[in-house]
């Protein structure tokens, strides 16, 4: 009686020993070591059957603790295939060669046998094997009594519970990445059909701009957009900016090309009063004011060479000593660049610095030219016709179809720009609620409008200044005059706005006001 109550004590104390385990690791841990006390055994090892039902694994023997079971010479594989237990000697042990067995062997003092019974569960599914090892033989009076076969079968039923537990959690962690990879299809979904009220087109490759822009809005990165002129850089960037945490800042454009060499770098630095000649107060750089926000450094491969590595140092620190300051100043922006130029051409020719594009570029977009994907031609036609009727109160109704196909013969060198001053002439000549004509579209010489009917609107001689062609004694001077009542018109048109009157002109803002000073026109 005393012997059943102690081996009824001893039963209870290991069965909540297993039951408080939470890892399968700890539960075979906690188990093996408990039937070493209890059984008088010189070590005990719990091998793990994978998921293939073809590798043991023993957690205990690190590297070397992994049995191929599709190796059937080894007594591990005729457990699993047979079902049964078995008794392995000493003699026996020395002669299987595989290192494996053998560390366990060895991390067992070499006993003179071993007992190796496999484990299955309720559902018959083998989960491992319980290898047992003692000096002396005699393993029917070990597994035959019935606290080793109580404590097999809690230690089953403990190991299916933690088989399940993991799988759940794995289940759990697989449905919450599937989960968060749906938000973020959904989220990059959404926003690229934002962008598409701006970034028009159907295209493949516009399909992917938007959602790299997404993805590049996500990020912290300097982002480098390359493209041909009248591409939308601009358009690119401010969507970066209005899809970046970074939206609520302000959003700081910088056209390197249209900023003289010698003011460029105080407009970007800023200046204190007196720096230099003509510096008669205090003024706030742009880097200051693109705080919080989004520095657009445009045409950023016309920047001077000496103020290339000044940009470079700002990058690497946000540190930046306005002009005849004696004191840095922090600004946290985010910057993105834009060229139409090979920067790599200009890194070879040596007018561009190689650190600082590897450093714009952390994040390169590239914008397919107009030609490449003459599929977005009739939405971004339409997306034209939609503006200007907006901004006009009044426009043509759409595009004909014949129309449309003119535009998919040309190849459009301007670009998207050049498609939005084509547009926009042909709405100005079209009749209110009518479609858009082939005839109007002058996409060759804008400037050849007879053919259309309306030649006293933009005829030479409808425009002030202009000598009729039997006036003409100079031809060079007679161009002059017709580019400078062009530009005097497009003024008057866009209210004196220089920027505008240049875009519809397909012109850069400088070379706008350099023609404007070279023929004395103002607004």
């Amino acid at each position: 009686m005393g012997r059943m109550q102690m081996e009824l004590h001893t039963g209870i104390e290991l069965a909540v020993a297993m039951v408080q385990q939470q890892t399968l690791p700890d539960l075979l841990r906690t188990a093996t070591k408990q039937l070493e006390t209890a059984f008088g055994l010189t070590r005990c090892w719990a091998l793990e059957l994978d998921l293939s039902g073809r590798l043991l694994h023993c957690s205990d023997l690190a590297d070397q603790g992994e049995f191929d079971c599709s190796d059937f010479s080894h007594p591990f594989s005729h457990i699993l295939q047979t079902g049964q237990p078995r008794e392995l000697t000493r003699a026996a042990s020395y002669r299987l060669d595989h290192p494996g067995f053998q560390a366990m062997f060895e991390a067992s003092d070499r006993p003179r046998s071993l007992w190796l019974e496999p484990l299955t569960g309720a559902d018959g599914r083998t989960l491992g094997i319980l290898v047992m090892c003692r000096d002396g033989g005699d393993w029917d009076g070990i597994v035959g009594q019935p606290l080793y076969r109580g404590l097999k079968e809690l230690l089953t039923l403990q190991w299916v519970a933690r088989l399940q537990s993991r799988d759940e959690g794995w289940q759990r962690r697989l449905l919450k990445r599937s989960l968060d990879q749906l938000n973020d299809s959904e989220t990059l979904r959404q926003r690229s059909e934002q962008l598409s009220r701006t970034l028009v087109g159907n295209s493949l490759a516009m399909n992917q701009l938007r959602a790299q822009i997404v993805r590049a809005a996500s990020s912290q990165l300097s982002v480098l957009v390359q493209g041909e002129t009248g591409c939308g850089k601009d358009v690119v960037a401010r969507g970066i900016h209005d899809m970046s945490e970074r939206s609520g800042g302000p959003l700081i454009i910088v056209n390197c090309a249209a900023i003289p060499d010698t003011l460029l770098e105080s407009e970007l630095f800023g200046h204190t009063k007196g720096a230099f000649s003509g510096a008669d107060q205090n003024k706030e750089g742009l880097l200051a004011q693109a705080n919080g926000g989004t520095l657009f450094l445009d045409e950023i491969g016309d920047m001077p060479m000496a103020l290339q590595s000044k940009l470079l140092r700002v990058l690497e620190s946000r540190q930046f000593r306005p002009l005849g300051a004696s004191q840095e100043q922090h600004s946290d922006f985010r910057l993105v660049a834009a060229t139409h130029q090979p920067l790599q051409q200009g890194i070879e020719n040596g007018r561009f610095r190689r650190d600082l594009f590897y450093r714009l570029s952390q994040f390169p977009l590239r914008i397919m030219p107009l030609r490449e994907r003459p599929e977005d031609l009739e939405a971004l036609s339409r997306h034209f016709i939609r503006l200007y009727t907006e901004r006009e109160g009044g426009g043509p109704q759409g595009i004909s179809s014949h129309a449309l196909h003119s535009l998919a013969r040309y190849d459009f060198p301007g670009n998207v720009r050049e498609l939005r001053n084509v547009i926009e002439l042909a709405c100005l000549q079209t009749p209110v609620g009518d479609d858009i004509q082939p005839e109007l579209l002058r996409l060759e010489d804008p400037f050849n409008v007879a053919d259309a009917g309306v030649a006293a609107e933009v005829e030479p001689k409808a425009l002030t200044g202009v000598p009729t062609s039997n006036d003409i004694r100079d031809l060079k001077a007679a161009a002059q005059a017709f580019e400078a009542a062009v530009i005097r018109e497009r003024l008057q048109q866009y209210g004196g706005n220089r920027a505008q009157a240049a875009e519809s002109l397909g012109l850069p803002k400088r070379t706008l006001a350099h023609k404007c000073l070279k023929y004395q026109v103002s607004e």
